[in-house]
């Protein structure tokens, strides 16, 4: 964690015990998420009264990358018998937790994604008329492609030196492309930052 806990009290003293299952359960979220920036812990003790014994609230706030929090909290609902508070903590932690890892899940469908939009090829030959054309992996191997293979329709935006992503399958001359997707074209970073002439 890039920031130390921070466990803040109102209306209760601190005691060892409920310090120690705090950071314990602040060092299981950390199993759930590789990277979290800060965790801030509030325990409160509300106003007592006859009717309702202890009401206290526990909340967990969680910050992680990138700007993204998560919040668990939970209240004592048992207003005709007090509920002890580490029972209180332990139900906010497992809500935190549940809260986290899916954001956590999320986190790594969305890398997944980005991963995938990455080249894994170059278009190295176009025969536009006959309507194939071959790639060149980052491996160096060559590979056969035709026109029904460019996803979404776009073979005639195929140039030599496209970046594309491609599914590979046995050929019955060699391994061969089932699909191509443009990923990056030639000259597309320099018009972006505005050196191309």
């Amino acid at each position: 964690m890039d920031v130390p806990v921070k466990i803040t009290y109102r209306g209760l003293e601190k005691t060892d015990a409920i310090e120690n299952l705090v950071r314990e359960k602040v060092d299981k979220l950390e199993q759930v998420h590789g990277h979290i920036i800060s965790c801030r812990v509030v325990l409160e003790e509300r106003h007592k009264s006859m009717q309702t014994g202890k009401p206290y609230l526990v909340r967990v706030e969680v910050a992680v990358p990138p700007g993204q929090f998560v919040i668990g909290e939970r209240e004592s609902t048992r207003p005709e018998r007090e509920e002890p508070l580490s029972t209180l903590i332990r139900n906010a932690f497992e809500a935190t937790r549940r809260q986290l890892a899916d954001l956590a899940e999320r986190q790594r469908h969305e890398v997944k994604i980005e991963t995938s939009r990455q080249i894994t090829a170059l278009v190295e030959k176009i025969f536009r008329e006959e309507g194939y054309g071959f790639l060149r992996t980052l491996d160096g191997r060559q590979i056969y492609f035709h026109r029904n293979s460019a996803l979404h329709g776009e073979f005639d935006r195929l140039e030599i030196g496209t970046g594309v992503r491609f599914a590979e399958e046995m050929g019955e001359k060699g391994p061969q492309a089932s699909s191509v997707e443009i990923v990056d074209k030639p000259g597309s970073r320099l018009r972006e930052t505005g050196q191309a002439k």
